[in-house]
């Protein structure tokens, strides 16, 4: 059996807090506690609660029950007439996160003739295509078409175009007051709508979020696409490299910077690069991916400059033995705290692209 309380209790509270948002849990961070929206039951009131130091999540309303990120999923889905087993959430946490598959098998089971039918890149990626069939759903974009297309001037300030904009179907909700971010698969299918907030109080809750337009939430599994990879995967083929930025914002800079034609980018939307999101780039013959992550350290030492670094080096036991990885970092102070590398125009990108690092 698949040790279910070793890996529960291996997600770090930020693993937690990524994946509750991008379900649409909204969550709010005091300490080591996360302020979820009740997406257990489909509830808008914020009761759920998850407590880092019992990997455990208590609904304070109708389930007025505790449970782990595994019965969250399976209850999560039951609300979508999908019935998940305890076994597909397992592997859906270790797909999402990219978790070493084979470390949670003893090593009796591995030698076990069984174990064959297990093999960790088989096994995940069968595990993947079952969940990309139940997951994407797609929708007719024809909401979209009855939202205002306004200039956002803070955006322009940050460099992004309105021809950018409009040409990546950005809109306004007026109704909740926040930039529409659409989200698409690869093929250019409508899975997700992501919102960027515009009121100042709410963005306690997130800056950005599932948007929720005409009484329904738009959430999708960010950890299973990559945003804007439908408008650059062209570009991608034939070049054979690819920038994979934090955020949407930083795509958007990119193309107003260098043009709609020339884009090269996407973005993980967090932090964390599963190893779905590798598939979708290596499916295209990438050569080269670039790691263009916001700079999360104030300087290159300590305690902020292990943590972020560490990630790369994960990326990188992790993907770099089939295509080069590299990595845009800022040895020179051209960014701010929480920067990403297109916030402060081309000529910096340029020169922290120039820069680029390799381990």
């Amino acid at each position: 059996m698949l040790d279910k309380d070793e890996i529960k209790n291996s997600l770090s509270l930020e693993q937690i807090e990524n994946l509750v948002a991008n379900l649409g849990g909204e969550p709010h961070r005091q300490d080591n506690t996360l302020i979820c929206r009740t997406i257990c039951h489909g509830g808008n009131s914020h009761k759920l609660y998850y407590y880092d130091n019992t990997k455990l999540f208590r609904c304070y309303t109708e389930c007025n029950s505790t449970f782990d990120i595994f019965e969250l999923l399976i209850k999560i889905h039951k609300l979508e007439h999908q019935e998940w087993t305890l076994y597909t959430a397992i592997l859906f946490i270790i797909n999402y996160f990219s978790l070493d598959f084979e470390s949670y098998f003893s090593e009796e089971q591995q030698k076990s003739p069984d174990w064959q039918i297990f093999d960790k890149y088989e096994k995940a990626n069968q595990v993947y295509e079952e969940q990309k069939r139940v997951e994407f759903k797609t929708f007719d974009d024809k909401i979209l078409r009855h939202l205002p297309r306004p200039r956002y001037l803070n955006w322009e300030r940050d460099g992004i175009t309105k021809e950018v904009c409009d040409a990546r179907g950005i809109c306004y909700d007026p109704a909740n007051q926040g930039i529409v971010i659409p989200h698409y698969d690869i093929n250019g299918n409508l899975i997700g709508i992501r919102e960027r907030t515009l009121i100042k109080e709410e963005e306690q809750y997130g800056k950005y979020r599932p948007a929720f337009i005409d009484g329904k939430l738009w959430n999708h599994p960010l950890g299973f696409n990559l945003y804007n990879l439908n408008w650059s995967k062209n570009n991608i083929k034939t070049i054979g490299t690819a920038i994979v930025f934090e955020g949407e914002k930083s795509c958007l800079q990119f193309s107003s910077y260098f043009g709609l034609n020339n884009d090269i980018t996407c973005a993980v939307c967090g932090n964390n690069f599963s190893r779905q999101q590798f598939n979708l780039l290596y499916s295209l013959g990438v050569k080269e991916i670039i790691i263009g992550y916001d700079k999360q350290y104030h300087e290159d030492f300590g305690q902020d400059w292990a943590d972020w670094t560490k990630k790369f080096i994960d990326i990188y036991n992790k993907y770099g033995k089939y295509v080069q990885i590299s990595f845009i970092v800022d040895r020179n102070n051209l960014l701010d705290y929480k920067d990403s590398p297109t916030d402060k125009g081309k000529e910096t990108f340029l020169q922290l692209y120039s820069n680029r690092e390799t381990i």
